[in-house]
């Protein structure tokens, strides 16, 4: 609890430091082991933080940051980003880590890049053993923040012909990672000519990428 109260602080602290002094907040993206490409969509963070400094006005940094799971840099980020398509292995410290980092404050998006949802929810079970992911309803407030989606998540790309669904870790009333399943969101965040997305698609996976980071910063 008492990390907790300190992290919040720190992130109170630390926004309004970016009001009075131009400091830039900066977003992560979790580098994890296990063989999974980490690494991938490496176009979506630097396209969403622009969108996100457009529409939403919050003081970012240009450019993601890379931060190990098991690092203690990763309490110097009020959100990371996890994607991939692969295996994911969290050692008992990594998980460990990412546990203290959520547990006081911080967030963690996950988006499935299609074949990472079995290796990510089992890693999860070593940071949160006590819960169980829940698909959050559509009256969520990471639904309803600067955008609105009635329906929930946008679908980005089709893989299985299941509908997109968003899921969550809850401790203690609060939403500490928001898991994007069957939805592709990053791939929606890539340049244009990666994957040639329609570009209502490409802005509506924009719109939901800014909604989390806005949920983020004013939960």
């Amino acid at each position: 609890m008492k990390k907790r109260i300190l992290f919040c602080f720190l992130l109170t602290l630390c926004i309004s430091i970016t009001n009075a002094q131009n400091t830039r907040i900066q977003i992560a993206k979790l580098k994890y082991n296990g063989g999974g490409d980490w690494y991938a969509n490496k176009t979506s963070l630097p396209n969403l933080i622009r969108y996100c400094k457009q529409q939403l006005k919050i003081n970012l940094a240009d450019e993601e940051a890379v931060v190990d799971v098991g690092s203690p840099e990763l309490f110097n980020y009020p959100l990371v980003h996890l994607t991939g398509h692969g295996n994911i292995v969290l050692s008992k410290e990594e998980a460990q880590n990412l546990r203290n980092y959520l547990l006081a404050g911080g967030f963690l998006h996950a988006d499935d890049n299609y074949g990472l949802n079995n290796f990510f929810r089992r890693e999860m079970k070593k940071v949160f053993p006590e819960l169980d992911w829940i698909e959050l309803p559509f009256n969520h407030p990471i639904y309803h923040q600067h955008f609105d989606f009635k329906n929930g998540l946008p679908k980005v790309h089709e893989h299985d012909g299941k509908p997109a669904q968003g899921f969550g870790l809850i401790y203690e009333g609060r939403l500490v990672c928001f898991y994007s399943y069957e939805c592709d969101l990053g791939n929606g965040w890539e340049d244009a000519d990666v994957y040639n997305d329609p570009e209502p698609i490409r802005l509506k996976a924009l719109q939901m990428g800014a909604n989390i980071v806005e949920y983020v910063f004013t939960k």
